[in-house]
């Protein structure tokens, strides 16, 4: 278990937020490094947006870059550099986390903008490295945390900031899948449940100050499953976190529940659908079940989930990586700092492997 307080001081602005169009309307020159499961897809989007251009992708497979530039009309390249000489002005990086570095570097001492696919790195060295080099050299740089963009998501945010703000007590969230033997070079901490670590961390507007967590290692040679305990102490108290990640179950589940004072949310990423429960729309029945459990009353013939008011989310239909990428180039365009920067991206980073650290810490 670990205890944590932050000494990490404010974060420098990345770019200057001019709000003016930096490329006077011209299409943003956009590229994909690594054309995997994810890349692919980060090329299809460029390929597909109005204000942009898919310059070309890089990959070290010859036949998948050939399949993705055949596809979409673009350059196959063999290296970033490559890629810089095109003269591009964004990329997404999918490459595996432990080359992110080196297909960071270069962009970003070049001044391209970089949106790295999660997590920002493989430790926390070089994710202050990331950071560090982004704040040195003005360029943008956003960490592709996709659930933040994941209609459910949005729908929740939206939902909150309608009635009284909700200050959350507890929260218990599940993402398990079966292995895919993709990510493997890295533990499921970093692979699967970096996602909710984002969602959380942002949430509650910092790291937990205080961790526990238990992990097991089957396939690889990292953890394959763990759950983590995080407590944040905030001015309304204390909040507890109760987080599940496996790679190693029979069938795929990412749900988030939330208990706050004014408020139960469940959120099923999956499924696109959440609901919601205020206290403020259930107070007058809550009171009289509570009397009636007061005097003794047999309630057994009640049911719970005809007593309650319960509120569908209102979600929309929008792919979460279009929604991202658009936040990215808008971003670039209008030099302004993305909602997932540097610094998010690498307190994500950090508050995994402190889980990393209390696995190891436990089983000693």
């Amino acid at each position: 278990m670990t205890n944590h307080t932050s000494t990490t001081s404010p974060a420098r602005p990345v770019v200057v937020e001019s709000g003016a169009d930096r490329f006077a309307g011209r299409k943003v020159r956009c590229g994909a490094i690594g054309v995997g499961r994810m890349g692919r897809h980060h090329a299809r989007v460029y390929a597909q947006l109005a204000d942009c251009e898919l310059v070309g992708v890089v990959d070290g497979s010859a036949d998948r870059r050939a399949e993705h530039s055949e596809k979409w009309n673009c350059k196959a390249y063999e290296t970033v550099d490559q890629l810089i000489d095109a003269g591009v002005d964004a990329v997404s990086i999918a490459t595996p986390t432990t080359a992110h570095w080196d297909a960071a570097k270069p962009l970003l001492e070049a001044g391209v903008a970089c949106l790295i696919e999660k997590p920002l790195a493989q430790d926390v060295d070089t994710a202050r490295k990331l950071k560090d080099l982004a704040e040195k050299t003005g360029t943008c740089l956003m960490v592709g945390h996709i659930e933040r963009f994941n209609p459910v998501m949005r729908a929740m945010q939206k939902a909150a900031a309608s009635g009284p703000g909700i200050i959350p007590r507890f929260m218990q969230v599940i993402r398990v899948s079966p292995m895919t033997f993709r990510s493997v070079d890295i533990g499921v901490v970093m692979d699967m449940m970096i996602h909710d670590l984002d969602v959380v961390i942002n949430l509650m507007g910092k790291e937990p100050d205080f961790i526990r967590a238990a992990g097991v290692s089957v396939v690889t040679p990292h953890e394959d499953l763990c759950t983590a305990w995080l407590e944040f102490s905030t001015p309304h108290g204390r909040c507890v976190a109760d987080v599940t990640a496996s790679r190693l179950a029979l069938k795929t589940e990412r749900v988030t529940r939330i208990t706050g004072e004014n408020a139960y949310i469940k959120i099923d990423y999956g499924a696109k659908k959440g609901n919601m429960i205020r206290r403020t729309a259930n107070e007058i029945q809550m009171r009289e079940v509570r009397d009636a459990v007061a005097h003794g009353a047999d309630l057994t013939s009640l049911k719970w989930d005809e007593l309650v008011v319960v509120d569908s989310l209102a979600v929309d239909d929008e792919e979460p990586i279009v929604a991202e990428i658009r936040e990215f180039l808008d971003a670039v365009r209008f030099a302004r700092r993305p909602s997932i920067d540097a610094e998010a991206g690498f307190a994500n980073v950090r508050t995994a492997q402190r889980i990393v650290e209390a696995i190891k810490q436990g089983m000693r």
